[in-house]
Protein backbone atom coordinates (compact mmCIF):
# COMPACT_ATOMS: atom_id res chain seq x y z
CA UNK A 1 0.00 0.00 0.00
CA UNK A 2 0.94 3.65 -0.58
CA UNK A 3 0.13 6.10 1.25
CA UNK A 4 1.05 9.54 2.36
CA UNK A 5 -1.06 12.02 4.86
CA UNK A 6 -2.26 14.73 3.06
CA UNK A 7 -3.62 18.63 3.95
CA UNK A 8 -6.13 20.94 2.23
CA UNK A 9 -5.58 24.10 0.88
CA UNK A 10 -8.68 25.27 -0.04
CA UNK A 11 -12.33 24.39 -1.09
CA UNK A 12 -14.29 24.89 -4.15
CA UNK A 13 -17.86 24.79 -5.46
CA UNK A 14 -18.86 25.46 -8.78
CA UNK A 15 -21.66 25.03 -11.32
CA UNK A 16 -20.86 23.25 -14.57
CA UNK A 17 -21.95 24.60 -17.37
CA UNK A 18 -24.62 23.55 -19.57
CA UNK A 19 -23.66 21.89 -22.84
CA UNK A 20 -19.70 21.69 -21.68
CA UNK A 21 -18.39 18.04 -21.40
CA UNK A 22 -18.52 17.04 -17.42
CA UNK A 23 -15.42 15.62 -16.92
CA UNK A 24 -13.43 18.37 -18.99
CA UNK A 25 -15.42 21.03 -16.77
CA UNK A 26 -14.02 19.51 -13.67
CA UNK A 27 -10.70 19.53 -15.10
CA UNK A 28 -10.96 23.10 -16.33
CA UNK A 29 -12.08 23.89 -12.20
CA UNK A 30 -8.60 22.06 -11.23
CA UNK A 31 -6.96 24.55 -13.62
CA UNK A 32 -8.51 27.70 -12.97
CA UNK A 33 -7.55 27.36 -8.95
CA UNK A 34 -4.20 25.39 -9.77
CA UNK A 35 -5.60 22.48 -7.80
CA UNK A 36 -2.39 19.46 -9.15
CA UNK A 37 -3.94 17.06 -6.35
CA UNK A 38 -7.82 17.06 -5.11
CA UNK A 39 -10.73 15.40 -4.39
CA UNK A 40 -14.30 16.23 -5.43
CA UNK A 41 -17.83 14.73 -5.54
CA UNK A 42 -20.57 16.07 -7.61
CA UNK A 43 -24.56 15.84 -8.73
CA UNK A 44 -26.45 16.95 -11.17
CA UNK A 45 -28.01 15.32 -15.29
CA UNK A 46 -26.52 14.94 -18.61
CA UNK A 47 -27.40 14.57 -21.90
CA UNK A 48 -25.47 11.59 -22.65
CA UNK A 49 -22.52 9.67 -21.37
CA UNK A 50 -19.86 7.48 -22.29
CA UNK A 51 -18.68 4.79 -19.81
CA UNK A 52 -15.47 2.72 -19.61
CA UNK A 53 -15.30 -0.46 -17.80
CA UNK A 54 -12.05 -1.73 -17.15
CA UNK A 55 -11.68 -5.50 -18.29
CA UNK A 56 -8.84 -6.79 -15.78
CA UNK A 57 -8.33 -9.68 -17.77
CA UNK A 58 -7.79 -8.06 -21.05
CA UNK A 59 -6.17 -4.60 -19.15
CA UNK A 60 -8.28 -2.75 -21.51
CA UNK A 61 -11.20 0.07 -21.46
CA UNK A 62 -14.38 -1.09 -23.07
CA UNK A 63 -17.14 1.52 -23.91
CA UNK A 64 -20.75 1.48 -22.57
CA UNK A 65 -22.20 4.41 -24.62
CA UNK A 66 -25.83 6.53 -23.67
CA UNK A 67 -27.64 8.36 -25.92
CA UNK A 68 -30.62 9.74 -24.17
CA UNK A 69 -30.67 11.95 -20.79
CA UNK A 70 -29.38 10.48 -17.37
CA UNK A 71 -29.45 11.53 -14.04
CA UNK A 72 -25.80 11.88 -11.85
CA UNK A 73 -27.17 10.33 -8.56
CA UNK A 74 -23.36 10.00 -7.76
CA UNK A 75 -19.92 11.53 -9.13
CA UNK A 76 -16.53 11.11 -7.17
CA UNK A 77 -12.99 11.08 -8.39
CA UNK A 78 -9.85 12.86 -8.06
CA UNK A 79 -7.81 15.19 -9.64
CA UNK A 80 -3.76 14.42 -10.37
CA UNK A 81 -1.27 15.33 -12.98
CA UNK A 82 -1.03 12.79 -15.59
CA UNK A 83 2.15 13.24 -18.19
CA UNK A 84 1.80 17.31 -16.47
CA UNK A 85 -1.82 17.60 -16.88
CA UNK A 86 -4.34 18.07 -14.85
CA UNK A 87 -6.57 14.89 -15.16
CA UNK A 88 -10.28 14.35 -13.63
CA UNK A 89 -10.60 10.62 -12.63
CA UNK A 90 -14.29 10.52 -12.00
CA UNK A 91 -16.66 7.44 -11.58
CA UNK A 92 -20.27 8.11 -11.60
CA UNK A 93 -23.57 5.91 -11.11
CA UNK A 94 -26.33 7.53 -13.43
CA UNK A 95 -29.97 6.56 -13.59
CA UNK A 96 -32.63 6.34 -16.21
CA UNK A 97 -36.25 7.71 -16.26
CA UNK A 98 -37.15 4.44 -15.14
CA UNK A 99 -34.63 4.64 -12.34
CA UNK A 100 -32.70 1.88 -13.87
CA UNK A 101 -28.63 2.95 -12.37
CA UNK A 102 -25.58 2.55 -14.72
CA UNK A 103 -22.42 2.96 -13.02
CA UNK A 104 -18.75 2.80 -14.24
CA UNK A 105 -15.54 5.48 -15.07
CA UNK A 106 -16.40 8.49 -16.61
CA UNK A 107 -15.30 9.23 -20.14
CA UNK A 108 -17.74 12.08 -21.26
CA UNK A 109 -20.71 13.32 -21.08
CA UNK A 110 -22.57 16.42 -22.10
CA UNK A 111 -23.82 18.41 -19.11
CA UNK A 112 -27.60 19.43 -18.38
CA UNK A 113 -26.60 20.79 -15.52
CA UNK A 114 -24.36 20.27 -12.59
CA UNK A 115 -22.79 21.25 -9.65
CA UNK A 116 -19.38 20.17 -8.00
CA UNK A 117 -17.45 20.45 -4.61
CA UNK A 118 -13.95 20.23 -4.62
CA UNK A 119 -11.20 19.87 -1.77
CA UNK A 120 -7.78 20.91 -2.83
CA UNK A 121 -4.87 19.22 -1.29
CA UNK A 122 -1.58 21.13 -0.67
CA UNK A 123 0.83 18.83 -2.13
CA UNK A 124 0.43 17.37 -5.93
CA UNK A 125 -0.37 13.97 -6.92
CA UNK A 126 1.04 12.53 -9.78
CA UNK A 127 -0.06 9.61 -11.76
CA UNK A 128 2.77 6.80 -13.31
CA UNK A 129 1.83 3.65 -15.56
CA UNK A 130 1.70 0.84 -13.29
CA UNK A 131 2.85 -2.89 -14.73
CA UNK A 132 0.96 -5.08 -12.55
CA UNK A 133 -2.86 -3.29 -13.34
CA UNK A 134 -1.78 -1.71 -16.90
CA UNK A 135 -2.92 1.39 -15.31
CA UNK A 136 -1.81 5.15 -14.56
CA UNK A 137 -1.86 4.96 -10.46
CA UNK A 138 -0.51 7.45 -8.30
CA UNK A 139 3.11 6.87 -7.13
Amino acid sequence: MNYRAVETDAEYVARLETGADWRAEIESLANEVDADAAWFTALGAVQDAELWFYDQDDCEYYPIEFDEPLEVASCVGNVSLLDGDRFAHTHVVLSDSDGDAVAGHLNEATVWAGEVHMRVFEQGLEREHDETTDLDLWL
